[in-house]
């Protein structure tokens, strides 16, 4: 399989998530990725238990760096900074989400590196941004759902700010850069030159509350938790059956009206106080407990049987395993073994010509390709 990026030398000094998601989304695409590592390797080697094959390397490693080499480099030496300028010399995209002002104390800035490499697309990642107050702050993905405002947002309106499980600032960060450089490795094609990409956790964070943001902005409302509901459209949450969770999606008085029908309350379609949409996002602590009271009389398979049969946007509120384990799951072919005996992992949420690339290298060991791309151990 011919693969988009083929052809394409990424430098990754990354570490963690972020960099390493954005080198192995390229990775994937058929880029070449040579991961920089310092000489004890990256740190989230050891984020485990579990850990892999080799008992001594995390599967979160393993997820995020297949299909990429490794080089060992001191970049605190004089000849680690000589080497990585010259893996540039061949390189397209340099990416890095090393500690705001790292590479700049080692005269590895961005403005350093496009002069002395003028195609060059170089790509940082930071936490905050390279400008404002917070930029020198060192960040994590707990620490920009707390501080853009996604926590505000996440959880009960009687409980606490919660957590959104998974690392969406890191994941949507990486992928955004990922954006970032091919659109720039774009105009390298037309003007001969790279550039400078800066994407931060601080920016996504916001772009994920752009919505309550933008309502801010326009008319000074706060937008408070909704639990697993929407602010703006009833009933849109989870509901409890008599045995498990499902989650409903009635997003419009067509979906609401079947819904009804389905729960045996073809009236409260008809009820002025959940006509229209802007009536049951008013009425919603009236409207709610009566829908929840309905669903507590039949199982969640029996509910989704009937509300799906009516065409209504209904889902059970799965757990790992039984995502995992889904016939959609196996249908789409997303979990790929890693060559040589490595684990089972996710793979690229991309198709191209309806084929999902498959990982071509196992997560490398600590400089396993030294000699290969540097010429000693």
């Amino acid at each position: 399989m011919e693969l988009p990026l083929s052809g394409v030398r990424v430098i990754e000094v990354g570490q963690a998530l972020a960099g390493p998601l954005a080198g192995v989304i390229m990775a994937d695409m058929g880029a070449d990725v040579i991961k920089v590592e310092k000489p004890e390797g990256d740190d989230a080697r050891a984020w485990g238990p579990p850990f892999g094959p080799d008992g001594e390397t995390s599967l979160y490693f393993y997820g995020q760096n297949r299909s990429k080499r490794s080089v060992s480099l001191d970049l605190k030496t004089p000849e680690g900074i000589e080497a990585l300028h010259k893996l540039c010399e061949t390189a397209d995209i340099l990416i890095h989400n090393l500690r705001p002002g790292v590479m700049e104390e080692m005269g590895l800035s961005a403005e350093e590196m496009v002069a002395r490499h003028p195609r060059l697309v170089y790509c940082t990642i930071s936490g905050f941004g390279f400008t404002g107050p917070m930029k020198m702050k060192p960040a994590f993905d707990p620490i920009l759902q707390a501080y853009g405002g996604m926590m505000s947002v996440t959880g009960y309106p009687d409980g606490p700010p919660s957590l959104c499980g998974a690392s969406v600032n890191d994941k949507a960060t990486g992928m955004f850069t990922v954006i970032g450089a091919l659109a720039a490795l774009r105009q390298r094609d037309l003007t001969g030159k790279g550039g400078i990409v800066d994407t931060s956790l601080f920016d996504t964070a916001a772009f994920w509350v752009e919505g309550q943001i933008n309502q801010y902005l326009y008319d000074g409302h706060i937008t408070r938790r909704h639990g697993t509901g929407a602010a703006v459209i009833v009933p849109y949450q989870a509901f409890q059956t008599s045995d498990l969770p499902l989650l409903l999606a009635a997003a419009n008085d067509r979906f609401f009206a079947r819904t009804c029908q389905v729960l045996g309350h073809p009236e409260w379609a008809q009820d002025e106080r959940f006509l229209r949409g802007r009536d049951r996002v008013r009425n919603k602590v009236e409207l709610i407990p009566l829908m929840q009271e309905a669903f507590f009389t039949r199982s969640r398979q029996e509910w989704l049987d009937a509300l799906g049969a009516a065409g209504v946007p209904v889902s059970p509120v799965n757990d790992i395993a039984e995502v995992a384990n889904s016939a959609q799951m196996q249908a789409v072919e997303m979990i790929c073994e890693l060559p040589e005996g490595g684990p089972k992992v996710l793979g690229l949420p991309i198709h191209f010509n309806r084929r999902r690339p498959k990982p071509n290298r196992p997560s490398p060991r600590i400089g396993q390709h030294n000699r290969e791309i540097l010429g000693r151990d």
